[in-house]
């Protein structure tokens, strides 16, 4: 099968189009088609130096697939062969990323693909869309009626804006300038370029000087520190990257904070489903490029400036 692997970590040019064999079946696996796959800030981590996860290269990545079943193991009874489904796979040394034709994975983690999405649209869903519903429902578990601020309107931001209108909250965006229309657009109640505003000075205004009850912090550096200050007593904030700030002033008011490691479930992939079918959730994509571009999609992301997720076209 045709692959895109690295052979050592660096930048995007290590990148290298190679031929290998299909991934190895067992009884307890499905193998996937791959039709589409996206780029993740995660594809560029380990990329450049492995991420502290003792890799073994040469490495196959990516996270994110759509395709259809080619083939089931004897003791899988949930999907069937030509079954269109989309998932979230993690990288490992025994098991390859989603650069590449086929997938090998366990069916604990696959769901079957919206039927009003393209493989295109629906490849952009699972990483960034599980990362958020981990960080918004399992760890926070916003209500209906709380406000949340969401920080980064990126895969994770995009998504999580819609998932917390969609239940029911009041939602608070931190972007850049070029993104207010788009983040608007996604369902956002009140958007802040924090490039020229001060988060914490707007928060306080627009909630009264009470502030919120849900952070998402998909930045990273101080911005969950800083945070803590327009969140409401006894209210919670995630974050999806590693941070070194301290959170002592959290503990004055009582807040919870989570730390956000996605974990992988078919019934997430499920409620991404059930709202994308019902017209509660929608991809956020920048551009689609074919699978054999993808150095240049990573070079693209790193530079910024990007409209939603990069989807990289597998098979036509």
């Amino acid at each position: 099968m045709r692959a895109m692997t690295i052979r050592e970590f660096g930048g995007p040019e290590v990148f290298e189009a190679v031929t290998v064999g299909e991934p190895e079946m067992r009884p307890d696996l499905v193998l996937v088609r791959i039709h589409a796959t996206s780029v993740n800030p995660i594809d560029m981590k380990i990329r450049r130096d492995g991420y502290g996860r003792g890799l073994h290269l040469p490495l196959i990545l990516g996270a994110d697939v759509s395709g259809v079943v080619e083939d089931v193991g004897s003791t899988v009874h949930s999907i069937a062969v030509g079954d269109e489904v989309f998932y979230t796979p993690e990288i490992t040394s025994e098991a390859s990323g989603t650069y590449a034709e086929y997938h090998a994975v366990h069916p604990s983690i696959v769901a079957h693909k919206p039927v009003n999405l393209s493989h295109t649209e629906a490849a952009s869903i699972p990483l960034a869309g599980c990362t958020a519903w981990d960080a918004l429902i399992e760890k926070a578990r916003i209500r209906v009626g709380e406000s949340v601020l969401v920080h980064g309107c990126g895969g994770v931001g995009a998504l999580a804006i819609q998932i917390a209108k969609a239940s029911g909250a009041y939602v608070i965006a931190v972007c850049s300038g070029y993104m207010i229309e788009e983040a608007q657009g996604l369902g956002a109640d009140k958007v802040i370029n924090y490039k020229e505003e001060d988060f914490v000075e707007i928060v306080k205004a627009t909630t009264d000087g009470f502030g919120v009850d849900v952070v998402l912090d998909t930045v990273g550096g101080d911005t969950m520190t800083r945070s803590v200050e327009v969140t409401k007593p006894f209210g919670r904030i995630a974050g999806i990257v590693r941070t070194d700030t301290g959170f002592a002033p959290a503990f004055g008011k009582n807040i919870n904070v989570y730390p956000t490691m996605m974990e992988r479930a078919r019934y997430k992939l499920i409620a991404l489903r059930d709202l994308i079918e019902r017209g509660a959730l929608r991809p956020f994509i920048d551009s689609v490029m074919p699978l054999a571009q993808v150095a240049e999609a990573h070079h693209k992301l790193e530079q910024g400036g990007v409209k939603g997720k990069i989807v990289l076209q597998v098979t036509e």
